[in-house]
């Protein structure tokens, strides 16, 4: 049998070939998020693959800047429970090689082709399985756990319909750049391609929305591939790998290498190289020249924050951020204008149409940010800094473009100003004044009424209630949008949300990941009842578990943002959009706490203004697990609003669904 296909369907003919990927795939790479990863308190490092574990077939060249984090500091030589030349399962050899990588979490979802990995799972002391009540509510809960902690999440589960099941997180971590290793049992090899009980292709499904994948079909390839995997999750513009392994392999015998070099001198060509001192000069002259510079700043600077407060500090600069990007500028500070976009405020889609100058920082120019491409920053000269080649002049053409992971871009531009002893110099005083201007014309705000809840006022309490510190996971919808607005995210790695994909159902299991991750934290699900019940499943998880995780339900019977479009743009004609009990509207349906309650999970309803306040404290100060549904009227609107394909000119900032 030949040895382990990457990237390959497995009803071809399978040959043995290297762990590149192929060009096509990663043409397609958005850059989100750089490496290296800030590792956390108390977490192991996420990669132990040492430089003389990378195969010397091509010595040349040198991996670059942005892949180096992923050679940690040298760790305690591991200690396996099996003696050295000891035969063991592939699946045994499969959890070592987890072990090696410093796992301690996974969450696995047992079924007949991944048994065997359980079982050996339940021989290992270093890794917790985590059990999810649906699969992709194990792949959301990987997400949760490497968005907030920047360590690769692990999600396993078994073929057939198990591993589909995992379709929507790997999509989901492909387009936000998540660093996601998914594990799938496999029909034993002789049966692939037979329409065996639970086969299916799982390679093929998901070649488009993984950043790599493999078929082992040689067990002497699992320690390998599980150090390729992690290698290419983790390096570059991260992203998901999966890794398909079928049963025979799980179950035969072999003494393995841990020592077997990786083969990916095609993708270490391919990583961004630091960039010329040329470069950054040239963006610091085009700084001095501009008279109304912004930043535009994304996901992929979650990883440089330090560096961009720091940038900030000498050029006076101020910030609009992207969805991806909230909290890698504090959203408190006097510069920051906060997010822009579709839904973003005012004066940052007002600092980008007027600016002359846009850096634009670990971004891909997406449609919710730029509305009509050629009116986005139409009299702005553009820098564009980001990890990924494919992106460079994709959506909008840069005048300088540097391909290189932003944090040492922001590293080399820091030094350029520091050493020209900018601080200061820079005189932006009135173009700030200007934006000024505008923040106190259009500030972000709401309806208030007598007794009913606005929902932006239940995230304001919240916000002041956990003075900003709560690590906040959302479903899908408006009250995505409000949590983005009304919550002020002060620091990188503490809001959750599926961005490009927009997954509903991604809040609540995205909470278990971060909760695990981060078991000081506190961690608030802000849920729409819409994505809540998707994977309300995952209540169960969250009691055994016993995770202290909040859910801020807010409630109002319908899928509040396709309800408002429907207002704006189909004459409030409502197309199913209705989640309650046509035969009895004035109820509550479903009743939210009795699935709490089915779950042993503490839960109370809130209805009237006066009562929010006391609700959300008595939820905070309850210990472990707390549902809070708050009954919100479904006419709100997420405003400002810029239609999609619409202008800066287009923005909408007044109405409901009361005046439609």
């Amino acid at each position: 049998m030949a040895a382990t296909t990457a990237s390959r369907t497995p009803f071809s003919t399978p040959s043995t070939i290297s762990s590149t990927s192929s060009s096509s795939i990663f043409s397609k790479r958005i850059s989100i998020f750089t490496l290296p990863f800030s590792p956390i308190p108390n977490k192991p490092h996420p990669l132990r693959i040492s430089s003389s574990s990378l195969s010397n077939s091509n010595p040349s060249p040198k991996p670059p800047a942005a892949a180096a984090t992923a050679t940690p500091t040298a760790a305690e030589p591991f200690i396996s429970r099996f003696a050295a030349d000891e035969p063991r399962k592939g699946a045994d050899i499969l959890v070592e090689a987890l072990e090696r990588q410093g796992v301690t979490t996974v969450f696995a979802y047992p079924g007949g082709a991944s048994m065997e990995i359980h079982q050996a799972l339940t021989r290992s002391t270093a890794i917790r399985n985590v059990l999810p009540r649906h699969e992709q509510g194990g792949a959301f809960a990987a997400e949760g756990y490497a968005r907030s902690s920047g360590l690769p999440g692990v999600c396993i589960a078994t073929s057939g319909p198990g591993a589909t099941n995992l379709v929507s997180g790997l999509a989901d971590a492909m387009m936000d750049s998540i660093p996601l290793i998914a594990i799938t049992g496999q029909v034993p090899r002789r049966m692939i391609g037979t329409d065996a009980f639970q086969e299916t292709p799982i390679v093929e499904v998901t070649r488009s929305v993984t950043k790599h994948n493999y078929l082992v079909l040689d067990i002497d390839d699992i320690p390998r591939v599980v150090s390729e995997a992690f290698f290419v999750a983790t390096s570059g513009r991260p992203g998901p790998v999966l890794i398909d392994v079928p049963k025979d392999v799980q179950q035969q015998l072999a003494v393995p290498n841990f020592e077997t070099p990786i083969r990916l001198n095609g993708f270490l060509s391919r990583l961004p190289k630091t960039p010329s001192v040329a470069l950054l000069e040239q963006v610091v002259r085009l700084i001095s020249e501009s008279k109304k510079p912004v930043l535009y700043v994304g996901g992929g600077c979650l990883n440089s924050s330090d560096e961009l407060r720091r940038f900030v500090e000498l050029t006076g600069i101020p910030v609009a951020s992207t969805l991806m990007g909230l909290g890698a500028y504090p959203a408190a500070d006097e510069y920051s204008l906060q997010m822009l976009g579709m839904h973003g405020t005012v004066y940052a889609n007002y600092a980008v149409d007027k600016s002359d100058l846009l850096l634009a920082f670990g971004v891909r120019f997406d449609d919710r940010v730029t509305g009509k491409l050629e009116a986005f920053a139409s009299r702005a000269k553009i820098v564009h800094i980001d990890i990924d080649s494919a992106e460079i002049g994709k959506n909008k053409q840069p005048h300088v473009s540097i391909c290189a992971d932003v944090k040492v871009a922001l590293e080399g531009i820091n030094r350029v100003l520091e050493s020209e002893g900018v601080k200061g110099k820079f005189d932006f005083r009135g173009w700030r004044e200007e934006l000024n201007v505008q923040k106190q014309k259009f500030p972000l705000s709401y309806k208030i009424f007598e007794d009913a809840i606005s929902p932006q006022y239940a995230i304001q309490v919240l916000d002041e209630l956990t003075n900003g510190n709560a690590i906040i996971s959302t479903g899908v919808g408006q009250h995505q949008m409000w949590a983005a607005q009304f919550y002020k995210y002060n620091r990188p790695r503490q809001w959750l949300t599926s961005g490009g994909l927009g997954a509903m159902g991604f809040g609540l299991p995205a909470a278990i990941g971060a909760a695990v991750a981060n078991p000081d934290a506190i961690v608030v699900d802000i849920d729409g009842d819409g994505s809540f019940i998707m994977n309300v499943q995952e209540l169960a998880t969250i009691r055994v578990e016993n995770l202290p995780i909040k859910i801020l339900l807010l409630n109002n019977q319908h899928l509040g943002m396709v309800v408002q479009w429907e207002d704006r743009f189909y004459k409030s004609n409502r197309g199913h959009t209705y989640l309650g009990d046509p035969a009895n509207e004035t109820e509550i349906f479903p009743n939210m706490l009795k699935f709490a309650d089915a779950c042993g999970i503490p839960a109370a309803r809130v209805t009237k203004k006066e009562a929010v306040r006391d609700a959300i404290q008595k939820m905070l100060d309850t210990p472990g697990p707390y549902l809070l549904d708050v009954i919100v009227p479904h006419q709100e609107h997420v405003l400002p609003m810029i239609p999609s394909n619409g202008t800066f000119n287009d923005v909408i900032t007044e109405g409901d669904g009361r005046s439609h």
